[in-house]
């Protein structure tokens, strides 16, 4: 009889050369509204140029909502066109089938259906990476120490309040509004889930980006009079009203 295979103890596997982990990134959405239109191109061209510092290697998803019931353009073609951009398309969403083939064949990575006024992808809780101390609030997160460059703080339900300097490169992303008793540095986004409703508040205006439900300014269009100043941020349908506040 042959003797019962001998396991191996825990100590003696070998330690995983990678770790698989969850995390959040701030991707930007393309629509395509019309992307036969030969000035589709040339328009997005000079977008790009006039913000180069925000869109270079940007990651992209391409939301197909708006054709999806369409014939598929050649993805492979349309993609490489971006790319000489330096915009790069990692994936799809609102894809139909024919879609999803053509964005197979192109490397395109399949995203599940996402809302238009989706601007980052969605949090599946809420987390800051790496997380400073915070307290719960409700349905909101406070925010309590300062967010540095590199960090990003997401609050998928209600409000998202932060107490303290937001520094450059560091990300806020809320469902509902956000609320910066300092220096805003970074980026803001609110109403990740497409509520056009919500607003932007901080003390000092030094923003890189701020975004209402997928719409967003850049801090090239941002008024130069504003810089420095307590504002308040609101949608009013494609574009963003930014105001001081005594």
């Amino acid at each position: 009889m042959q003797p019962p295979p001998q396991s191996r103890p825990a100590s003696d596997h070998k330690a995983q050369p990678f770790q698989l982990r969850g995390s959040v990134h701030t991707i930007l959405c393309l629509r395509l509204l019309a992307p036969t239109d030969p000035e589709f191109l040339p328009l997005l061209r000079d977008k790009v140029a006039h913000s180069p510092d925000f869109f270079r290697d940007a990651p992209l998803v391409l939301d197909l909502a708006p054709v999806a019931d369409t014939p598929p353009i050649d993805l492979a073609a349309f993609v490489a066109e971006l790319r000489r951009m330096r915009l790069f398309p990692i994936g799809v969403q609102n894809a139909t089938p024919p879609w999803q083939e053509a964005a197979r064949s192109a490397g395109l990575a399949l995203f599940g259906a996402g809302g238009s006024g989706s601007f980052p992808d969605r949090a599946a809780s809420a987390r800051a990476r790496p997380a400073p101390p915070a307290g719960r609030r409700g349905a909101g997160l406070v925010i309590t120490e300062p967010v540095r460059g590199g960090q990003q703080v997401c609050c998928p339900e209600g409000d998202l309040v932060v107490l303290a300097p937001v520094g450059h490169g560091a990300e806020l992303v809320a469902a509902g509004h956000i609320h910066v008793y300092g220096p805003l540095r970074g980026r803001a986004f609110a109403g990740v889930d497409g509520d056009a409703r919500a607003m932007i508040f901080c003390d000092q205006l030094e923003a890189e980006l701020v975004a209402i439900a997928g719409v967003y300014l850049v801090a090239e269009d941002i008024d130069p009079r504003l810089r420095g100043r307590r504002v308040r941020v609101w949608s009013e349908g494609e574009r963003l009203v930014m105001v001081p506040v005594p």
